[in-house]
């Protein structure tokens, strides 16, 4: 067990706290097949970064924010095997309100609408896709997490799944822990610490009021 001290905890969404690759996956690859593109290279696109950045990289041409509301309301739509991951209720129940967030690459709308389906608390106060100007990699997503929630960096820990995810929490000077949900180890060794799922995450509360955050790596 690795023991971490911490003043609030910013959760990534998609591949942490649920499992939407079903989902992911088959709005995606619709949309790659239908503007003549690689449905394999179009979903590893997108996952860990905004839909709009994923359409800029992989179709430039294309007017971006017009596909990306397409591609939203189509994730909306579809929740089909979407589920919660293990350990991520026991987790979330385990937090006061004003210690935890979610800072994801979804917007608003979408991120709501995954944790209602997967049956997660919605916190009162997020981070997506609308709220910055730039998204994972970049650290502005984690620093308006912190900033929400009146936290220093430094004194906030990140779960993520992604590379991209986890480069933008250490950027931000934040403790990072990946979760091998979506990519494998050795393409998350820029983490402080990897784990295999949240079931071996401990949290309680300290006499100072500080979080102690017991993780169990399992790898």
């Amino acid at each position: 067990m690795l023991s971490f001290l911490c003043e609030a905890i910013l959760f990534d969404l998609d591949g942490v706290l649920v499992d939407s690759t079903p989902c992911v996956t088959r709005v995606w690859a619709a949309w790659a097949r239908e503007h003549g593109l690689d449905p394999d290279a179009v979903v590893q696109a997108a996952h860990g970064q905004r839909a709009i950045e994923t359409v800029r990289q992989v179709s430039p041409q294309l007017d971006a924010q017009k596909e990306t509301d397409k591609i939203e309301q189509q994730e909306i739509n579809d929740t089909a095997g979407l589920r919660v991951l293990p350990g991520a209720k026991e987790l979330l129940l385990a937090l006061a309100s004003d210690r935890y967030s979610v800072v994801t690459s979804g917007t608003r709308r979408l991120a709501t609408r995954r944790l209602q389906v997967a049956g997660l608390p919605v916190p009162p106060r997020m981070i997506t896709a609308d709220d910055v100007t730039h998204g994972k990699p970049d650290p502005e997503p984690y620093l308006a997490g912190a900033k929400m929630l009146g936290r220093e960096p430094q004194k906030c820990l990140v779960f993520e799944d992604a590379p991209s995810g986890i480069a933008a929490a250490k950027a931000a000077g934040m403790v990072a822990i990946g979760v091998t949900t979506t990519y494998q180890p050795e393409q998350l060794l820029e983490a402080d610490v990897i784990v295999p799922s949240l079931t071996g995450v401990r949290v309680r509360t300290g006499p100072s009021g500080e979080l102690l955050v017991a993780v169990e790596t399992g790898l």
